[in-house]
């Protein structure tokens, strides 16, 4: 019996990913190990906004827009930071890249 569990779970590991918190998720639900932002808040922030009910796919799809934006404002204050010959990202170098990224005063 241990035998047979254990050649099932060797097959089945190439399958699975580690999720720091989660432990071992499979691949169709590495979509926890890749994000930074629970649905939780996702979902408290749309109810803020004033919506009665938020479905998952509403939810899921915020998360993903948030997470995209998030990494380039990222990406773009590092660029600004280093421009400036400092290796550590300011606040004044996330709003400037999020004025540039998102447009605005």
């Amino acid at each position: 019996m241990v035998t047979c569990v254990f050649l099932l779970f060797t097959s089945q590991r190439s399958k699975l990913k580690y999720a720091p918190g989660v432990g071992f998720v499979s691949e169709e639900n590495s979509l926890l190990s890749e994000t930074e932002f629970g649905l939780a808040a996702v979902y408290r922030i749309i109810k803020k906004s004033g919506a009665e009910r938020v479905s998952d796919e509403a939810a899921e799809e915020l998360r993903r827009v948030v997470e995209d934006v998030a990494n380039r404002v990222a990406k773009s204050a590092i660029e600004l930071s280093l421009h400036a010959g400092r290796h550590t990202v300011k606040a004044s170098d996330v709003r400037l890249a999020a004025k540039n990224i998102l447009g605005g005063e």
